[in-house]
């Protein structure tokens, strides 16, 4: 533990995980503090750049899943001194420790920040499942079970985000969807 690395440096704690897993959770959970910090400004970034028929629906969406996840880092922040870690919850090192790709700039319908936060929120649900067992790997149930919480929250936004998107596959007076590039015509039984 060096004293030069608060990712890596423990306050004294009764908590009864050992130091070396409580390191490693500490060090995962300001991964995750980071992306979700950086995915709430994202999704600031498209609550107030959104544009058209939608807009409004959009922007209230887009506040609201903001608010959540500000709620979210919060606990993840707290969940890290917790443990006897130092929450690392700056801009700047949620910039440099993000796994998310930046926010296109470019965009301005609202259809387009809804593909951009699509894609944001897909990586990050992947990295909350992922540290899921990774925590219940190194024995803290507690940790394992607030990332069950964010990921039930993540995976119902994903859900909201991708019904935008495929309604806006739909065509026509029957509703069909139009099939995408990547989809194969159903094969018969």
């Amino acid at each position: 533990m060096s004293e030069n690395n608060p990712s890596s440096r423990l306050y004294p704690t009764r908590i009864d995980i050992p130091a070396e897993a409580r390191t490693k959770i500490a060090e995962l959970l300001n991964q995750t503090l980071a992306a979700t910090l950086d995915l709430k400004t994202q999704v600031k970034q498209a609550h107030w750049n959104v544009k058209g028929t939608d807009f409004y629906q959009l922007h209230e969406l887009f506040d609201e899943i903001a608010t959540e996840l500000e709620e979210y880092i919060d606990l993840i922040a707290e969940r890290v001194t917790a443990l006897g870690g130092y929450a690392l919850g700056t801009v700047r090192l949620a910039a440099t420790n993000s796994i998310l790709p930046e926010y296109p700039f470019d965009i301005d319908a609202g259809i387009d920040h809804v593909t951009a936060l699509a894609d944001r929120f897909a990586p990050y649900a992947k990295h909350i499942r992922a540290a899921i067992n990774k925590t219940n790997d190194l024995g803290d149930a507690d940790t394992a079970d607030l990332y069950t919480e964010v990921s039930r929250t993540i995976d119902k936004r994903l859900w909201f985000l991708e019904a935008h998107l495929q309604a806006s596959a739909t065509n026509g007076k029957d509703g069909a969807a139009i099939p995408s590039k990547t989809q194969q015509p159903a094969v018969a039984r």
